[in-house]
This record gives structure tokens, C-alpha cells and sequence, in this order.
């Protein structure tokens, strides 16, 4: 009994030291990034080439004996010369940017500053390759999102968006800036449309004698309510903003891409990609794997990534809500796979 009590004193002791270092880590994180500018980052810029070149020349390691990897590094020795010739400013420079969309667009403040950053060096001459996942999500966020590709092709510079598992509704939106979008076969796209919802717990308020007012100034300051009574005015005047937003939605869409049936394809359905092509959603079928690795055959190809500098609390705070959504998308993945068997 003796043993148990010290085990447990001295268990107590050392969770209340490795907690007491803790708080002296964050609150030393806390006062350095005090005096820090909010938003400050730094662009991180790597050569897609290099990536290639090594996955090459280890698969060559692993494959060919010490002869064949003699002349093969003797061959590349001449070429690699013959290059070296050709002046740097001759040879096409792409540009390879990521958007991974949730429901606000939230990557669109990185996308900013790499977009900024290109186009002080991009010419016409070169390309902008996005690759680009989303589901699509708030207009207004994925709006902004767009207006900064739409800067791409104000410059004059050839823009190319690659869809390897979805771009739909807002994320559509984006694509659709592209001069040329390049799709996987089983990528989903589409989704033309603007959809709003939300419950209404008024009745069951009623029920247990709750009352819930609602002031507003202004006719239609408040259309729909969880709490209120909804009319059929109310209605009919959030189903018309709806109206709007969607025809926006088709003019913006059939704005930088004319060669589509903008009617039939604005009804909010989503095409796979090999439908999406029939549709003139998409224009290829091809990875953004495949196209890379074919422009790095004959241009410089740069990844550019925006990363901003976090504190102590929020890479903490970041992971913990990392691991709770993940295991919310584990379970909705698990309801929702049925529809795709």
C-alpha cells in the first residue's frame, strides 16, 4: 500500500512538472509573437525538376547495373552540356500553385500573395498551373478566390487550372477562369447552382411556451429565422435573393467560358470528368501527375507555397482541430460511400 501511495505522489509531481513546462513554453511563444505583424509569412519556392530528376535516377539506382548507369550518366553528361547553351532566358517557366478549398476559401489568403509574387516575374511566355480541390463554399469567400485568378489572366499570362478529384460549385467557379482545364476521368465537376438551408425550431418553441421576437429595421433585414416564424413573404424574398446569385453565378461562368450550353449545364448536377468533357466543362483528361511531368520535359517548373508564420498556440490549436476533423470526415465518409458503390 506504502509502494502505491509514492507511485502516486510521484506520478502527481511529474504531470504537475511537465504542465508547468508547458505553460512556460506557450507564454514564452505568447511574448515573442506579441510584437509580431499579424499575417506575416514567407513564399517557399522549389523546383518541380529536381523532384523528378530524383525519383528518376533512383528508380535508375535500383534498376540498371554499374555499366548501364556508366553510359547513362555519360549520355546525360552530354546533354545536360547541350543545355547549358541555350540561353536561360529561352527557356518557359511554369508556375504550379495549390488551392485546397473548404467551405470559407480560407486558402485564398495564401493564394493571394503567390499570385502577387508571380506576376512580378511572369510574361506571357510562361504559365500558371493550378491545382485545384474543392467542393465549393461560401459565395462571397470563393468570389474573392476567383477575382485573384482573374488578375492571372488580366496580365496576359496563360493560365491552366488541373482538377484531380473535384471542383464543384464554387470551386467550378475558380476552374472556369482557367483559358484550359485539365481533369481526371473520375473527377467530379459542376455543380453550377446556390443552395441555402436551415432549421426551424419555432414550432417546437411554441409547444413549450417560448416566445422569440425579432426586430428589425428594414422590410427584408431578416427574411429566414431558426427561431421566428417564417412567412411566405419571407420565403419568397430568400428564394429570389437565391435567384440572383445563381444567374451571377451562370453570367461569370459563361463569361470566360462562351462555348458552354450555360443552361443546360447551370442546374446544379455535378459530371464525372470523361461526362464533363462531352459537356465542354472540362477541356482534357489528364492527372495533373502526367501534365507536369510533361511541361518539366521542356520548362523550368517552380512550386510556389505562401506559408505563414504561426504561434506556439496556434499549431496547437490547429492540430486539435486537425484530429477532430479528420475523424468527423471518417464518419461522414463512411454514411456518404454508399452513393458511390
Amino acid at each position: 500500500m506504502e509502494f502505491f501511495v509514492e507511485y502516486a505522489s510521484f506520478l502527481a509531481k511529474t504531470v504537475t512538472l511537465v504542465v508547468a513546462i508547458l505553460v512556460v513554453l506557450i507564454t514564452a511563444a505568447a511574448l515573442r509573437s506579441k510584437g509580431r505583424r499579424k499575417g506575416v509569412g514567407q513564399l517557399q519556392v522549389s523546383k518541380l525538376n529536381d523532384f523528378y530528376k530524383e525519383l528518376r535516377e533512383r528508380l535508375e539506382q535500383s534498376l540498371l547495373d554499374k555499366d548501364q548507369l556508366k553510359a547513362l550518366r555519360k549520355a546525360k553528361g552530354k546533354a545536360e552540356k547541350k543545355q547549358k547553351k541555350q540561353p536561360a532566358e529561352d527557356k518557359p517557366r511554369v508556375f504550379v500553385l495549390d488551392f485546397n478549398g473548404d467551405i470559407k476559401a480560407s486558402a485564398t489568403e495564401g493564394l493571394r500573395h503567390e499570385i502577387t509574387a508571380l506576376l512580378s516575374l511572369a510574361t506571357p511566355k510562361d504559365e500558371v498551373v493550378l491545382r485545384l480541390e474543392s467542393g465549393g463554399g461560401m459565395v462571397h469567400s470563393y468570389g474573392l478566390a476567383s477575382s485573384q485568378l482573374a488578375r492571372i489572366r488580366q496580365a496576359g499570362v496563360p493560365l491552366t487550372v488541373c482538377i484531380d478529384k473535384v471542383a464543384a460549385s464554387g470551386g467550378y467557379m475558380m476552374a472556369c477562369i482557367g483559358e484550359k482545364i485539365i481533369s481526371a476521368p473520375f473527377a467530379i465537376l459542376g455543380s453550377i447552382g446556390v443552395v441555402a438551408q436551415l432549421p426551424n425550431v419555432n414550432r417546437l418553441l411554441k409547444k413549450h411556451d417560448i416566445d422569440f421576437e425579432v426586430l428589425t429595421a428594414g422590410e427584408y433585414k431578416r427574411t429566414l429565422t431558426v427561431f421566428g416564424e417564417n412567412t411566405e413573404k419571407g420565403r419568397e424574398k430568400f428564394q429570389e435573393d437565391l435567384d440572383v446569385t445563381h444567374q451571377l453565378f451562370k453570367n461569370f461562368v459563361a463569361r470566360y467560358r462562351p462555348q458552354l450550353a450555360i443552361d443546360e449545364v447551370a442546374t446544379g448536377e455535378v459530371w464525372l470528368g470523361v461526362a464533363a468533357q462531352e459537356k465542354q466543362l472540362v477541356d482534357e483528361l489528364q492527372t495533373s501527375d502526367e501534365y507536369l511531368a510533361e511541361k518539366a520535359k521542356a520548362a523550368e517548373v517552380f512550386h510556389l507555397h505562401y506559408a505563414e508564420r504561426k504561434s506556439l498556440q496556434e499549431r496547437v490549436g490547429l492540430a486539435a482541430s486537425g484530429s477532430v476533423d479528420r475523424v468527423l470526415l471518417t464518419w461522414w465518409s463512411r454514411l456518404t460511400q454508399q452513393r458511390f458503390w
